[in-house]
């Protein structure tokens, strides 16, 4: 290079530096011995320098993808009217749920103003058809809990109860009489529901262990016995009770209403899961119910089985929007939150957790659509609902786990919206059925053997 080319080199360079920064550069580092560094990089080394330092400028200018945790598209498997519910559903979380989950989860209270916002939304019995339920199908009803669960469970098991549970429980073992006088209510929102299984000593066994009883007397029953984890239960204003009777031994249900005098709902405190949702311990001291609130078609613990059956798909969808919840949120925060000059979502390890976690994820959603597709067909067995209930709270773990473990130590802080999720996905991990007693009834239908102990 002649040196006429070089002085010219050196203007164009010079013309291009700020010589007020180089001076401020200066006084931090050896800018000389920085050259000297510099100049004995080969190209790669210089390559690989210059695209490090060009991170930041490009930030803004580079397109990241959408944080979508449907990874499979299958919300095009939806047809309109699905996927208007859908969208109805997902608004209303994100913009009347989501500003206030922390804030009452955290103070385990119950924002109970949100009941008729919810109302308008028309989907609670949602698959019953006629008194006033919109007679859908089970893949929406899916579709819906999974989108509440996706920005709080605890909201989800609020609904699942009052919808599920309770409704189910009516709509599947009530007289008609019964049907239409609380379904086109609870439809509506104006009654709300709860269900009262779980007892403080059997839990999984409750089955052939239920010590709650019930026995005639007159046109009445006398119920004595405590439930707990009953959620809804201190506010509801029907608590679907299931007692074993003493004379024949099988198990009924019953509609205990609000402001029977021997019905006690205390509110469990101390939770670490499911805060908002308020849970109770129950007790039944001669509590009196006519005949005609004993649910009419409730006549063994299988006719209590047949709305665990159909409740249990629905909490396996909760447990995707638990985990969907969890990891769109550690996404959104790792192509935020910066180290060493770049988004921790650019770096190889960050990645590997989030495709373990969209990996799982996927495959619990297209698990779940198929269950539900089974239930609409009419072809769900226990075992289905059960192995659905199993893998997926599973893998809702796995996932929240990894969702705190990306975002260091802001993963345990509440406005991030991740640690709700890990602390949630315990509690779905035990309702509904134990992993144990779901596997063992998937166990049993695969091998034709019961493992059950007797």
């Amino acid at each position: 290079m002649s040196i006429f080319s070089k002085i010219k080199g050196t203007i164009d360079l010079m013309k291009k530096v700020d010589l007020d920064q180089l001076a401020a550069i200066n006084k931090k580092i050896d800018l000389a011995k920085v050259m000297d560094t510099v100049g004995q990089l080969d190209d790669r080394q210089l390559a690989g320098l210059m695209k490090m330092l060009s991170t930041k400028k490009k930030k803004g200018q580079h397109k990241l993808p959408p944080i979508d945790g449907d990874f499979y598209n299958l919300s095009l498997k939806l047809n309109e009217k699905q996927r208007e519910i859908q969208i109805k559903v997902r608004n209303f979380m994100e913009d009347e749920v989501q500003p206030i989950a922390n804030d009452y989860w955290n103070r385990a209270e119950f924002p109970h103003d949100l009941i008729p916002k919810m109302a308008e939304l028309n989907i609670a019995g949602i698959a019953y058809e006629g008194y006033g339920c919109p007679a859908m199908d089970f893949v929406t009803e899916g579709i819906i809990a999974e989108e509440i669960a996706r920005v709080d469970v605890s909201i989800s098991t609020f609904f699942g109860v009052h919808s599920g549970l309770a409704m189910g429980s009516i709509y599947l073992c009530g007289s008609e009489e019964q049907k239409q006088e609380w379904l086109p209510a609870m439809a509506k929102m104006e009654k709300i529901g709860a269900f009262g299984l779980t007892e403080p000593e059997t839990g999984s066994g409750i089955a052939g262990g239920m010590d709650t009883t019930c026995r005639k007397e007159g046109d009445q029953w006398i119920l004595n016995g405590q439930k707990k984890w009953i959620g809804n239960a201190t506010f509801a204003d029907v608590v679907v009770i299931w007692a074993r009777d003493v004379d024949s031994g099988q198990v009924k249900g019953f509609l205990v209403r609000k402001g029977n005098p021997n019905f006690k709902a205390e509110k469990m405190p101390d939770k670490m899961a499911l805060r908002t949702v308020q849970n109770a311990i129950i007790t039944l001291t001669n509590c009196s119910v006519p005949e005609s609130d004993r649910l009419q078609e409730a006549h063994t613990f299988k006719d209590t089985a047949k709305v665990l059956r159909m409740t249990r798909a629905g909490v396996a969808w909760q447990a995707v929007g638990c985990a969907r919840g969890a990891y769109e949120n550690a996404l959104k925060y790792t192509k935020k939150r910066e180290q060493f000059g770049r988004p921790i979502a650019s770096f190889q390890l960050v990645q590997n957790h989030l495709v373990e976690m969209i990996s799982n994820l996927t495959s619990m959603q297209t698990l779940c659509f198929r269950l539900s597709e089974m239930q609409d067909e009419g072809i769900l067995k226990d075992e289905h609902a059960s192995l659905a209930k199993v893998i997926c709270s599973m893998r809702t773990r796995d996932i929240v786990s990894r969702a705190r473990e990306v975002m260091g130590g802001n993963g345990i802080l509440l406005e991030h919206n991740v640690a709700r999720f890990v602390a949630d996905a315990e509690a779905i991990y035990s309702y509904e059925g134990t992993k144990e007693i779901n596997s063992l009834i998937v166990g049993r239908a695969i091998t034709g053997y019961s493992a059950f102990v007797s």
